[in-house]
This record gives C-alpha cells, structure tokens and sequence, in this order.
C-alpha cells in the first residue's frame, strides 16, 4: 500500500511496510493531503497546509517521529531510529536556550542513551541489569567526557559571529522596532516574557522615571511613524544632564536587533555600542544572544538647544491631505496661545484627562486616523496617544516627535534586580522648547498612569485573582534568578568572558592562535584521560575482580599486600593477625569474594561491591 505526500506540487509516494499504521494516524491528524512551501525539504518552521489550515511542520516530523516505530523489524532499524532520535530533543534550542529546556533535552538524551544501552544488551543476549547500575553507568561515560566538553566551552577560541545562521522566522521575537502604527503592538501588550535586566550600583530612580529610551521615530506618513536613518547618522547634539546620575548594568535578552534601551538620558557609550543623533544606545552587531552593558544615565536639563534647521523641518513635517480637523485644532490653540508652547502642552493633557479613556480594545483605524482617536473614539492605548499628541503638536507649530521603549519594571527581591519585559513596551512624546531643547510629554500617563507603572502582579491583582494562580510570584522570582544566572554563566559566555576567565592565571590578553594551542593541551589530556580510563575497563571487565583489587591495593600501600600467587582467603588469614581492627571484616569479604566469585552466588553482589568500595583497612 502506498501513501502519496503532495510536496510543492508534486506527489511523492511514502512507502513503509505497516503502511495501514501510519496512513490511519496521519488520516485521525487530519493529514488527507500535506503540502509544503520550502522547496529546501522540511525544516521546523516551514508552511504546512492540511486541508487548507495551517499547521506547524516540526510538529508533523514529530508525529512521523512518533510512529516510525511501528515499521521496526529489527534491532539495526531500533538503534538508527534512537540515534536519529537523538538529535529531535535540540531541536527546542531553535526557539528557546533556557535551563528548562536543557535539562528537558537532557532527560530526553538520558532516555535514547539507555533505550540504546538496552538494545546492545538484547543483541548480547544478557539480561538487563537493574536500572539504578545503568543510570550509574551512563555518569560514569558522562564524567569521562565532561573534561574534554567543558575544555571545548571554556577554552575554544569564541568567534564574534557563529558558523553558520539560523532563519529569521525561526528566531522572530517580538520587541521594539525601526516603525510603530497604532493598534499594532496588541501581541507585544501581552508578551510577559523579560526583554531585559538591570542592576543599579547605589541609588535607584524612581518607578515613575524608568524611560527605557529606544528608537526615535521622526518621519510620519499618515499611518506609520518611522526611523529617519539619514538624521539619526548625524553627531549627537548636545546635552546638559541633571543632578540625578544612575550607575546601573544592563542584561538584555536576545532580540536579533541592535538597539539598547537605556534610562532616559544615556550619559555613556558602552563598548560595542554608539550613540544616535536622537540619544538612542544601538550596538554595533545584532543581539543573537543575551549581553550585558555598563550603561550611566540622568535626566536632562538641556537636551539639544539648538534645533537644526533638516531636524526642524522633519519634526514639524505633515502628509498633506490627512487628518483635517487635527490640523485645524492645531492651528486654533496657536492663534488662541501666541507663543506660548507650553500652554499649547498643557491644553492638550486637559483635554486627555477630562475626555479620554485608556482600552485594548480599539477599532481598526481608517484614513485619518488622529481625528477619528480624536474626536469620535477617544479610547486607545499609548501607540494612539503618542501619535495623536504628537501630529496635534506639530499642527500647533511645536517640533515634535515619538520615541518608543519601555517604562517601569518589577524588581525581584531575589536577585536585587529589576526586570522589564516586553509588555513593559510604551511610546511617548518628546515637543521641542526653547531654552530647553528636546521635552518629554507622556500623554498616556496623563490619562492612565497605572497601565503605565504598574508592576505585572499589580495588574494582576486590578483583574482579580489572577495572581492567585500566579501567587507563585515566589517561585517566579526564583525561576528568573535562575534564568539570569544560565544567561550569565552560559549563554552570555563570549569572547571577553573568555579572556576575563584567564586573567587570574596572569594571560591578560590571548590571541586565537594561542587559545586554539592551550585548547589542543586540554583537550589532550582530556582525551588520553578518556583513553586510559576506558582501557582500564577493557583489561578488567567484571567490576567485582575490580573492586577486589583496589580494595588489594589499599592494603599494598601499608606492605600487606596480596602475592599473585595468593588466594582470597589465605591473604586475609595472613593479614588479619597484623590489623585486629579490620582484619575480621577483612576475612568476612574475603570468604563473600571466593562464594560470588567461584561458586557462583551472586544473591548480593551489589550489596559486596558496596561494601569492597566502602572498607579501608
């Protein structure tokens, strides 16, 4: 019987001798007809189609996975099926490369190596030992090659881009991006998976001024706000920061951008790292993986006095024929204000608090957008606020723009550390004043400052019991510890943890060359470790003729140790006069050895390897 897999449109016929087995399974799926988009083969995060829906292809090469199985015929056929198995359990490091999924590939990998530790006991014909001896046996192969693995992890030369590059679509996270359009960042509102960390070195601001800054978004379209990358090349303008100074680290988790949030205003350029004209932090590579960043901050009394006339002219730039009442509104409350710009702000934050409302729940905008927000709706979330404050600002003749980060954060008492996560992500406004440059308006805050500062446990405890599932906080606090130790010691272990790691044994600076050399050393000495010990196994194999002779060797060490020519029980009866303490014990084991040994009774062989292991005369 065969089964044809419709593939880029061309039917393959899938031949396998229980084929009744595996046509009824993918049929109960829902499998009539597949079709796959990748012409490269199939891969995780390809397009499937069944029946028209879409369906995730590593979850169908799991379930053909699952029931290959069924056409076993022999133990060949079992031992390549586990040792393909194998590689499936990795596969989850594509999408996540936390501790909990290690140690669930782990366990997945201890199960293939005693499901093929068993298969080599069936082709023997031995019947298996007790599962506690072969969990003893499968660490004692682990331990032998951990020395060769940690030598590869510490001392291999780390490269500053990997061999070889995984798909976008597989590592697609959401986050901050080059553009923002109202109504589109629902997905990341809900995401509470951390984006970042932060440590403080002595004070800590205030919850109320965590403005995690991130892109600047100058251009405006009607719809969408974007990144002006011409104006963000040029030299940072010039800022004159406050009292208030913030010493802090920062650990960002992997986002397959560049950009850097940092406090509002950063003071400093880490390594790695350049400042944009808009006082936005962008590393110079892409973030693949979590990184940690020295970072100052402080708020600015000055920010960029002197507008230059392009930056100008694009912070008070329109798209004609958008938003006609909005341009109107603005044009009034300049005739109304005169010169007065802040009391254009301040009529503005007025009108938020006293008519709007703060919701999730919005409709799709149409054409104007900013005058239907503001004028019909009056309910949205910070993406509409930002941008409606923003368009009415610059119909007033105020220079403004939207700047898109995080605010807030939840510190964990755990670690004396706070985390943002991603659905921490706001928008804001900055207006441009004289005298003072660049001025941060949050209208948002004006309307809703609880959904703007609240921790996660306080917005779960606003809905009502939430947190009670979640009152696990605890363990939460617990979990992310410990997830930011993996990050620390493992996933962030790069190129200068390697050299810092050499530093105490006085190599300040190391050059790959030299790194490969030390490797090689290690990894010698390492292997001829693996060598000697499995050799060792090779000249004794049963392990109680083993355990027999290091217990003789122990006594060798005080002169009493046993000729080759002696038995098991003339030795004892020889050394026991000489040692009274140990000597009956001695003779005890040693008529226990002679009975498993020559006559064959073997009731309690694991219980006489113990005690071997355990006397010491």
């Amino acid at each position: 019987m065969k089964i044809t897999l419709h593939i880029n449109g061309t039917d393959y016929p899938y031949e396998t001798a229980p084929a009744a087995t595996l046509l009824a399974v993918l049929r109960g799926l829902g499998f009539h007809g597949v079709k796959f988009g990748d012409e490269d083969g199939l891969s995780g995060s390809d397009t499937v189609l069944l029946d028209g829906h879409p369906v995730n292809a590593g979850s169908l090469l799991a379930a053909m996975l699952a029931i290959k199985p069924s056409e076993l015929r022999s133990l060949r056929d079992a031992r390549s099926l586990v040792g393909f198995a194998l590689f499936a359990p990795f596969a989850a490091f594509l999408l996540d490369q936390g501790p909990l999924v290690m140690l669930a590939a782990l366990a997945a990998v201890l199960a293939g190596l005693l499901a093929l530790q068993r298969l080599a006991d069936l082709e023997a014909g031995i019947a298996p030992p007790p599962l506690r001896q072969r969990l003893g046996t499968m660490g004692r192969l682990v331990a032998i090659g951990l020395p060769l693995a940690l030598a590869a992890f510490w001392l291999f030369p780390r490269l500053g881009t990997p061999l070889w590059g995984v798909p976008e679509r597989a590592l697609a996270r959401p986050g901050l991006s080059d553009s923002m359009t109202p109504g589109e960042w629902l997905d990341l509102m809900a995401d509470d998976t951390p984006a970042m960390r932060a440590q403080f070195r002595g004070a800590e601001p205030p919850v109320q001024q965590m403005y995690w800054r991130g892109p600047v978004l100058l251009d405006y379209d009607g719809r969408s706000w974007t990144r002006n990358r011409w104006l963000e090349a040029l030299p940072t303008p010039d800022i004159r920061p406050g009292q208030a100074r913030w010493d802090y680290q920062l650990e960002i988790e992997a986002s397959d951008r560049r950009d850097l949030p940092a406090l509002d205003l950063p003071g400093s350029v880490p390594e790695g790292s350049q400042l944009t004209h808009g006082a936005s932090l962008v590393a110079q590579r892409t973030l693949t993986a979590p990184s940690r960043w020295q970072l100052q901050s402080a708020p600015p009394q000055q920010f960029e006095v002197q507008l230059q006339p392009p930056v100008r002219q694009r912070a008070l730039q329109l798209p004609p024929g958008y938003n006609p009442r909005t341009l109107e509104l603005g044009r009034q409350w300049r005739k109304d204000a005169g010169d007065d710009d802040q009391a254009i702000i301040e009529r503005a934050l007025a009108m938020i608090r006293a008519d709007f409302a703060y919701t999730l729940d919005t409709p799709l905008p149409g054409r104007h957008a900013v005058d239907e927000f503001l004028f019909e709706t009056r309910a949205g979330f910070c993406e509409h606020f930002s941008s409606a404050f923003t368009v009415l600002m610059r119909a007033a003749g105020i220079p403004a723009r939207v700047v898109t980060g995080y605010t807030g954060g939840y510190r964990n008492p755990l670690g004396g550390y706070w985390i943002v996560r991603r659905m921490d992500a706001h928008a804001w406004s900055e207006v441009w004043l004289e005298g003072r440059g660049w001025v941060r308006v949050d209208p948002t805050a004006a309307v809703a400052p609880e959904r703007i500062y609240d921790t996660l446990e306080q917005r779960l405890d606003a809905q009502g019991g939430g947190l009670d599932m979640l009152r696990l906080d605890r363990l939460g606090d617990l979990t992310d510890w410990m997830r930011r130790g993996w990050n620390d010691l493992v996933l962030g272990f790069d190129a200068t943890r390697q050299q810092a790691l050499l530093r105490p044994l006085g190599l300040d600076r190391l050059e790959p060359s030299q790194l490969l050399l030390l490797f090689a050393a290690f990894a010698a000495l390492a292997l001829a470790g693996m060598v000697w010990l499995l050799a060792r196994g090779e000249r004794e194999r049963d392990p109680l003729l083993r355990a027999w002779h290091r217990l003789g060797r122990r006594y060798a060490k005080l002169g009493l140790g046993r000729a080759p020519y002696e038995p098991a029980l003339a030795w004892a009866a020889r050394v026991a006069p000489a040692h009274p303490r140990s000597g009956h014990a001695l003779l005890a084991l040693s008529r226990r050895f002679a009975a498993a040994r020559y006559a064959g009774e073997n009731g309690d062989a694991r219980r006489l390897l113990d005690d071997l292991a355990r006397h010491r005369p």
